[in-house]
């Protein structure tokens, strides 16, 4: 082999670290200072105009969400402080990896994004319909999203992009296997549940955190294609998920979600087997139980598609008094990036495009830029503080602070000991499959391993062989049984 080149900025400056973000701490939240998170992220916002990067392709409509369940003793979020209240909310639902012209029904995580017009400003809950995701860090999201879209010199998609990158990070091994069951090809937006996927914080009134994860129950039921019939209707209505969503709204056959929230004290978090704030992991339900919160209703289709689902634009950074932020590495790199692609895709006053404004009161002193749709602020102030306007910063919205866990021996530890087990909740998932879903599971990883290829194709499927093995014994016979692998072969590269 030639001699091999060093990694590098965009400058030339060699670095090391290129998958984990630096943390205060193993589990800390990300510093501002890693230049190398933002080179990576800013980078891979600006890749592709005009679409957007991810989730290009997508729908949405507007309605209400309402409080059906008191959980005022965790949060001090105004659209929770009253059973009865409603909410209007703006909802877009999208694939993830293909470009704005591709199917509706392609074997792909759909996006769930939620934008909350409340008192206290927009709350946007930007998540998907699957609990987990591929990658718990942020500085390999971009690496991540390339193997889901062309190859440079085919200009294909590559199963063996895809392939080659999971079974180098068996951390994707959960949402892989999501992926690949049925769950993978929804049957419509209305037949599946959404997920704030993240690890958030919710505090109340006397400043207690508790951490908490989102859950949307689809009311309609859960329906799915199998691969075969996913694949028909790619070819015979690539806009049928676009088509069934509009059409049910304007028959008045509203769809509707239960909203349900798990709660992990911070002691509970601190003890807890594995890190809570690890994206690709999901909080057992036995322990930590699903809790009524309101309703989701979808009521009301935008009139004009571009002005309101095109232009919508969604940040995690959005978050409410009493919502709040966790140590998640995903969710720390999304809060920079979001706002960033944003203001790259549809400018730096984004959020006075009619479907991302506040239909409350805005107060700030920014000013100018590109497409600014109001009076700018007129002739008031310009800057903070000052002597002649009454804007005052409101000591009642500040947030408790956060304990850091970090002293200066393990200040850059990137990703603690222990925190590697990418196998037992994959493993514990596919055992409650049925049988029918367990074959089609095995069924669509052989169809899509099947078309890995070139000289590394051993290579990667023997190294994915041995993460479904770890998962599952019986998984992996199946998958190797499908792709006609010896199983001694196999075995061979198991890890002692």
């Amino acid at each position: 082999m030639a001699n091999k080149q060093k990694l590098t900025t965009a400058s030339g400056i060699p670095y090391y670290e290129n998958e984990n973000s630096m943390t205060a701490g193993p589990r800390g939240p990300v510093l501002l200072q890693d230049f190398i998170l933002h080179e990576k992220m800013a980078h891979f916002n600006r890749e592709r105009i005009p679409e957007r990067v991810v989730h290009a392709k997508g729908s949405g409509a507007y309605g209400t969400f309402t409080v059906t369940h008191d959980i005022t003793q965790y949060t001090r979020a105004k659209i929770f402080n009253q059973i009865g209240k409603q909410t209007r909310v703006f909802l877009r639902f999208s694939t993830v990896g293909g470009e704005k012209g591709s199917a509706d029904t392609e074997r792909d995580p759909r996006g769930f994004a939620l934008k909350f017009y409340t008192e206290d400003g927009n709350w946007d809950l930007v998540g998907n319909n699957t609990p987990v995701f591929f990658v718990k860090d942020a500085k390999k999201f971009s690496d991540f999203i390339h193997t889901q879209k062309r190859d440079p010199y085919t200009n294909c998609k590559s199963a063996t992009m895809m392939w080659d990158f999971w079974s180098l990070n068996p951390e994707s091994l959960h949402q892989v296997t999501i992926l690949m069951s049925d769950r993978g090809t929804p049957y419509s937006y209305r037949h599946m549940h959404g997920f704030g996927s993240h690890t958030f914080s919710m505090i109340n009134k006397d400043g207690e955190r508790n951490w908490v994860k989102f859950h949307f129950k689809t009311l309609q039921g859960i329906k799915n294609f199998t691969d075969a019939e996913a694949a028909a209707l790619r070819g015979t209505d690539p806009d049928w998920a676009q088509r069934d969503l509009v059409q049910s709204i304007d028959k008045g056959e509203f769809p509707k979600w239960a909203l349900k929230i798990q709660i992990m004290s911070e002691k509970q978090a601190a003890e807890f087997r594995w890190n809570p704030f690890d994206l690709t992991k999901t909080w057992p339900q036995g322990d930590f139980p699903l809790i009524d919160v309101g309703v989701l209703e979808l009521n009301e289709n935008p009139d004009n598609y571009f002005a309101h689902v095109e232009q919508a634009a969604f940040a995690p950074a959005h978050v409410v008094d009493g919502i709040g932020f966790s140590p998640d590495k995903m969710l720390q790199g999304r809060i920079l990036s979001y706002t960033d692609a944003q203001r790259y895709r549809l400018g730096t006053n984004y959020e006075h495009i009619p479907v991302n404004r506040c239909p409350y009161m805005v107060s700030n002193y920014q000013r100018d830029g590109a497409m600014r749709m109001d009076g700018n602020g007129g002739s008031s102030p310009n800057y903070f503080p000052n002597s002649f306007d009454n804007i005052e910063a409101d000591p009642a919205y500040k947030e408790p602070g956060l304990p850091i866990e970090a002293t200066n021996a393990d200040w850059y530890d990137r990703n603690a000991e222990g925190e590697n087990d990418h196998y037992t909740q994959p493993g514990d998932l596919y055992r409650l499959l049925s049988a029918t879903d367990k074959a089609n599971l095995i069924s669509n990883i052989v169809g899509s391993m099947s078309g890995i290829d070139g000289p590394k194709r051993e290579e990667i499927i023997n190294r994915q062989l041995c993460h479904w093995f770890r998962a599952d014994i019986s998984l992996g016979i199946g998958v190797a049984k499908g792709l006609k692998i010896d199983l001694d072969s196999v075995m061979k590269h198991m890890p002692a």
